[in-house]
């Protein structure tokens, strides 16, 4: 200590030559000294191991979605074909790798495919990391290359009919590059929803983050920070890119409005995720999630 203060009985302060180690085992007995120390060390000690607590439920409270061998817990809605049906074997596991793929399609004929985990979620923070591989199916539409989305706050597969094309739901776009073009990563679309940014409830069907653009193959992670019917985030390399609020129900979607609750609200406070096929193979290394509290808001 180079400089430090010193605390009389008369409350004055004056500043010290000495350390305060040294002052203290000079004007204290031995005993009082050593026991000093020692509650230092201990409140020293306890405080490291709460930062330690802290951190290690920082890293142990993400929940694997993928467990990186099969695909337990979740079950895929593929257009034109029932719910468990896996057409083609669309989503399977390769080498560690949830792999979408479409070697069984002739054409894709817009039969856009969505994989659903197991149970729906409010609070949280998503995290994936996925890349585009290879080329789009035969018949893709020209939007959908290197093109798919995490489909979250959407309704239950059970409610979707045979022939629908996507789930009611917010999506961030996971979007990849030509090589050439700019296109903005993590963008938002909304089937059967609307946002509010900046206090405006934006009817329009997507919305641009101010990502950049992700040509190649490589791996890209990106978060989403959903914090039930108030505020989500998406976020790529640690900046958020798009944020908004107020998920809610679109009332001019006839289906999207059958599942409004008794409640009466438009609101989305929870949801089921799920994985996109939208005719481009894509992987995914990591899908896995980090509840919050509701007290994050």
């Amino acid at each position: 200590m180079s400089r430090g203060f010193s605390c009389h009985s008369t409350m004055r302060l004056i500043p010290m030559k000495k350390p305060i180690c040294t002052v203290l085992a000079q004007t204290v007995s031995v005993p009082v000294f050593m026991m000093m120390i020692s509650f230092g060390h201990c409140a020293l000690s306890m405080a490291d191991q709460l930062a330690s607590k802290k951190d290690g439920a920082e890293a142990t409270g993400w929940i694997q979605l993928f467990n990186g061998k099969d695909l337990t817990g979740w079950v895929p809605k593929i257009r034109y074909h029932k719910l468990g049906d896996n057409f083609g074997n669309t989503f399977r596991v390769e080498d560690g790798i949830l792999t979408v793929g479409y070697e069984a399609y002739d054409e894709f004929n817009e039969t856009f495919g969505h994989l659903f985990y197991e149970k729906p979620f409010s609070h949280y923070r998503l995290r994936v990391e996925y890349r585009f591989v290879g080329e789009q199916c035969k018949g893709g539409p020209g939007w959908a290359l290197r093109n798919s989305g995490l489909m979250l706050h959407g309704e239950d597969p059970k409610t979707m009919s045979k022939d629908q094309d996507f789930p009611a739901s917010i999506e961030v776009q996971l979007l990849g590059g030509n090589g050439k073009n700019k296109r903005t990563n993590a963008n938002l679309c909304t089937p059967g929803t609307n946002v509010v940014i900046n206090e405006k409830l934006i009817q329009a069907h997507c919305t641009q983050s101010k990502s950049a653009t992700y040509h190649g193959p490589q791996w890209v992670t990106v978060e989403v920070e959903v914090l039930g019917d108030q505020v989500i985030r998406h976020i790529i390399d640690g900046e958020v890119v798009l944020e908004y609020d107020k998920p809610q129900i679109d009332p001019r979607d006839e289906h999207a409005k059958s599942l409004v609750g008794d409640n009466g609200s438009l609101l989305l406070s929870e949801g089921t995720i799920s994985l996109q096929s939208e005719s481009h193979p894509v992987h995914f290394r990591k899908v896995e999630l980090l509840p919050l509290s509701k007290e994050t808001e």
